[in-house]
């Protein structure tokens, strides 16, 4: 038995070896044997087939078999040997059979990269600052009240923010075309639902007033035999209805939950909810730039094979996604491929971050699990159940686990590097700035 190593790349790998043909032929005999106890034939009773039958017809299984083993027990060895790490499955190549005395064949495969964690005390890391006070809770109560606005019918000229109840019939050159019809058609003036110039003409109309109007659709709309042509449509109104917020009092807090109807435990409700939000998104902004300081300053060369294995889950993910909302995927193409990007920087973080976590002994305590778990449950109606939930299964108590592992490279990085403090404003951290 010969072994080589050959370095292709910083991470591929090559091994020819040799295993002696009389090994395996030993193992295919010493297989046929144990088959011959038990295998079932024809006009024999099991065990008493003879071996030169079961030969005949089992022995290139055997011999299959007894191969595969061979050449799994002797790269096991010299993978051990060399201390490689082995990255993905090795592909196997067998060689020219120039010898009559040994099966030879080379074994391809990738290698795990070194990874050493690099200084990060010159990179910068902003923390945002936010206080969650009474005017957080007045807005985010005004978007509360706004996701249950009522409409009442009023007799005056539409305005911005009113509904409206629509017939209309629209025609290209002279034809009505396919979806320019409706009767009964209820929006919301200055919602987006219709296009702005179809909007903007029934502003100022009366219920029971109708218009004929030209307009001309967008050059990237989505229907294309209607892309940049300019149609005429007839709108009848025939309701106008003006929006109606509720107060805030007892039966709007009874309605986000307060049995008694106390508004003063709503706002602290609302407080708390919105200080744990406030708090997970501070977060997830410090991680998303603690993530980009470990790629920038760890530069690392990551497994093909890894990349591919993670760019097929993502894909599996997205289909899975897809169907959870109602979509047939099944001739729905998802190229694994669309996803190699992102499954790069997945790879990369995971091996950065295994490394970290291993140098630096960042793992997860449980008394960290437990306070994440409790943190996370905090908003629910019942947070001791949503805690049994948590440890009653493995699988969900690995996912508190990882965030926690998480949680502490981000708090490493942030101790480390140069952090400085911003405050920010609730639009901006909450997404809903212009």
């Amino acid at each position: 038995m010969s072994n080589q190593e050959t370095v292709v790349s910083a991470l591929e790998r090559r091994i020819d070896m040799s295993v002696p043909l009389a090994d395996i032929e030993k193992d295919v005999e010493a297989r046929l044997k144990q088959m011959a106890r038990t295998v079932k034939m024809p006009g024999f009773r099991p065990g008493k087939v003879p071996f030169r039958m079961v030969a005949q017809s089992y022995g290139q299984q055997a011999r299959s078999e007894a191969i595969g083993a061979a050449v799994e027990r002797v790269l096991g060895e010299q993978i051990r040997t060399l201390g490689l790490r082995v990255a993905g499955y090795p592909s196997i190549e067998p060689k020219d059979g120039t010898s009559t005395e040994a099966l030879e064949f080379t074994a391809v495969f990738e290698v795990y990269p070194e990874v050493s964690i690099a200084d990060v005390s010159a990179q910068e890391v902003e923390r945002p600052l936010l206080e969650v006070g009474d005017a957080e809770v007045d807005q985010t109560l005004e978007v509360l009240r706004k996701q249950r606005t009522t409409f009442a019918a009023v007799e005056r000229a539409a305005q911005d923010g009113d509904r409206v109840v629509v017939d209309f019939t629209g025609r290209k050159d002279g034809v009505e075309f396919e979806g320019g019809k409706a009767s009964d058609f209820a929006f919301v003036i200055g919602a987006g639902q219709m296009l702005k110039d179809f909007e903007t003409a029934v502003l100022g109309l009366n219920a029971g007033d109708s218009k004929t109007f030209d307009m001309t659709f967008p050059a990237d709309y989505h229907a294309g035999n209607l892309a940049g042509q300019t149609v005429q449509f007839d709108v009848v109104v025939k309701k106008v209805e003006e929006p109606k917020l509720p107060e805030v009092d007892a039966e709007f807090a009874k309605s986000l939950g307060i049995a008694d109807g106390d508004v003063a435990k709503m706002r602290e409700e609302v407080k708390g909810n919105l200080e744990r939000e406030v708090k997970r998104r501070i977060q997830a902004k410090i991680k998303e730039r603690v993530m980009n300081v470990l790629i920038e300053t760890n530069p690392i060369e990551v497994p093909k094979a890894l990349v591919d294995q993670e760019s097929r889950q993502l894909a599996e993910n997205a289909k899975k996604d897809f169907e959870a909302r109602g979509m047939q995927t099944k001739n729905l193409p998802i190229d694994a491929g669309w996803f190699a990007e992102q499954a790069a920087r997945r790879v990369k973080l995971g091996l950065i971050m295994s490394e970290l976590v291993k140098s630096k002994e960042l793992h997860a305590k449980p008394e960290q699990i437990r306070a994440t778990i409790e943190d996370f449950a905090a908003s629910y109606e019942d947070p001791s159940e949503v805690v049994g939930w948590y440890y009653s299964q493995p699988q969900r108590l690995a996912q508190a686990e990882a965030l926690v592992i998480e949680d502490n490279v981000v708090e490493w990085v942030v101790s480390n590097a140069k952090t400085t403090d911003k405050a920010t404003s609730f639009d901006d951290l909450m997404g809903n700035a212009a």
